[in-house]
């Protein structure tokens, strides 16, 4: 590797200093403009694949740092050993001399790219995204559960307090209406008798004053006479006064309360007002190890064959669109459906309102989702496919191909697409030039396409086949069984290349088993199949969505 891969290794070496403009990873060099045009026809270097310095630039360390040249003898990798599973240079063939399976390496990394092992690479990488996703959505989840159950507890504390202060209230205003009506009534009593001495103490007073005019002015017979009558009176007055005293009316009345004592040990038993707990249940969340799923796969029967699959209805959507060739489940729950008819292009929210369409790009035909929000539609007979970013509301842009464009697939930074008396084209959405050859051999219209691992799968409706393929274009296999598929349409693929095709005629949706040997019907005309054209299977959620072409879409989950 240069030591600075900005400038020219082919000019550092002839003393001359020029900036590069291409990094080619099989030299392990950078090459200037007019080193790189020596270097793209020269006989040894004519089939390097160069990339620009600036995508060069960005590709992360950790990548840069894998040499191609042997640490140990300092030449390029040529060979690879199988059983110690290493690269080798051609002076590495001392060590290895009792290995059996020594290959050239070019063999090994030929198209690595499409490889069952790449692929399990990119999987792994998506799950493990998908797995800290739902684990992050699990705390942050939990987060919002706390601060909620914080809430209820704080309503439940006030409720509570304010349950004790009302009965307390309540207490309190019954004793004291208690001891209000008490003192009334006790007083009440007292002043009775003290309104009796008065009127005693009056009718004697009036006496003492009865006695000092008879004695000053009475005659001895008016004195004798007046004293018996008092005397009489009086006899009367100290018999009343004797039962007053002898009676409880003039003891002393008095009035306490005595506090239950419930209530004033609440200080002392009631410690706390309560106890916050902390609990725990276990998280129930999957994560998704697709390396231990493939060793059950190994060790037993697939978890998932075309004989014990099971569709669960989940909705049905009017989509409200005719002549629906295409649909697609994004990432964030929404739906996106193109309509052939209509010429329009709808993004539904996952409650079926509608969340974006639009309708003045032209033809439109087949659609996929290729990441970045964004979507790619073919247009059946015009020659071009649009690329339009569903969250912008706006078209990015428009690739030219050959009139005539189907059924499209998204696979690792490519569009495949069905064109027609073309076959199956390939082109590169980070470097848009001629579309390459995948399997060249005409195709009629309306052909749909889906990819699994390295293989590619298409419908051929006037064949009424299935087949499977290659990216070299070689037919590994293909499924032809008028009795139970007829007119082929939309294609798709689940997690385990179980492939789920459209019968437009036979009105149905068939599963065919990954080697095309074996068949199931999956749905009928009785679930509701008027004029199917349209599927596509969501791995990430294993949810197939089934749209007809008078516009009602079915969402299914598989299970």
């Amino acid at each position: 590797m240069a030591n600075n891969w900005s400038l020219c290794s082919g000019c550092d070496n002839s003393q001359l200093t020029k900036p590069s403009a291409v990094w080619c990873s099989e030299c392990d060099e950078s090459l200037c403009t007019d080193c790189n045009k020596y270097h793209r026809v020269s006989k040894g270097t004519n089939n390097h694949a160069t990339i620009s310095i600036g995508v060069y630039e960005k590709i992360q360390t950790e990548v840069l740092r894998i040499a191609q040249v042997c640490k140990k003898h300092n030449g390029k990798y040529e060979l690879f050993c199988r059983k110690h599973d290493c690269p080798c240079c051609k002076y590495c063939l001392k060590y290895h001399k009792d290995c059996k399976g020594i290959t050239d390496i070019n063999e090994v990394i030929q198209n690595v790219k499409t490889s069952n092992a790449f692929y399990e690479i990119e999987q792994s990488l998506m799950e493990a995204v998908l797995n800290i996703k739902g684990i992050r959505t699990n705390r942050e989840d939990n987060l919002t559960s706390l601060a909620n159950k914080k809430r209820e507890i704080e309503e439940k504390i006030k409720e509570t307090r304010a349950k004790i202060n009302n009965y307390l209230d309540i207490l309190q205003y019954e004793l004291m209406n208690e001891l209000m009506a008490t003192e009334q009534e006790e007083s009440s009593k007292i002043r009775e008798v003290l309104t009796i001495l008065r009127q005693k103490e009056q009718k004697i007073a009036k006496y003492q004053t009865n006695v000092a005019y008879i004695k000053q002015y009475a005659s001895e017979m008016q004195i004798f006479l007046s004293m018996k009558h008092i005397e009489k009176d009086m006899a009367f007055e100290e018999k009343f006064i004797q039962s007053l005293i002898e009676s409880d009316t003039t003891d002393q009345v008095n009035i306490s309360c005595r506090i239950n004592e419930s209530l004033q040990e609440i200080a002392a038993i009631v410690e706390k007002f309560g106890d916050i707990n902390v609990s725990s249940d276990p998280c129930d969340l999957a994560i998704q190890k697709r390396k231990d799923r493939q060793a059950q796969i190994m060790l037993a029967l697939p978890t998932r064959t075309i004989d014990n699959l099971t569709l669960t209805l989940q909705k049905r959507i009017n989509t409200g669109l005719s002549e629906v060739r295409g649909c697609s489940m994004l990432p964030d729950g929404r739906m996106v459906f193109s309509c052939y008819h209509q010429n329009k292009v709808k993004v539904l929210n996952s409650d079926r309102s509608t969340y974006f369409e639009m309708n003045k790009i032209g033809y439109t035909f087949d659609v996929v989702f290729i990441g970045n929000d964004s979507i790619a539609v073919t247009s059946a007979e015009s020659d071009q496919i649009n690329i339009i970013n569903f969250k912008k509301h706006n078209l990015e842009k428009s690739i030219k191909v050959n009139p005539g464009n189907y059924g499209i697939v998204y696979k690792d930074g490519n569009l495949i697409y069905c064109s027609r008396n073309k076959g199956l084209k390939m082109i590169s959405l980070s470097k848009v030039t001629i579309a390459k050859d995948v399997y060249h051999r005409e195709l009629p219209p309306s052909a749909y396409v889906t990819a699994f691992a390295d293989k590619l799968f298409f419908t051929n409706g006037n064949k009424n086949s299935v087949t499977c393929c290659d990216y070299h274009g070689n037919t590994l296999w293909s499924f032809r069984n008028t009795s139970v598929l007829r007119d082929p349409l939309g294609i798709s693929a689940d997690n385990y290349g179980n492939v789920f095709v459209v019968g437009y005629s036979s009105k149905n949706v068939v599963v065919i088993s990954p080697n095309g040997k074996r068949y199931r019907q999956l749905l009928s005309h009785a679930d509701g199949l008027i004029m199917p054209t349209v599927l596509q299977y969501d791995q990430s959620t294993n949810t197939l969505i089934v749209a007809t072409s008078i516009g009602d879409a079915f969402v299914y989950q598989v299970e």
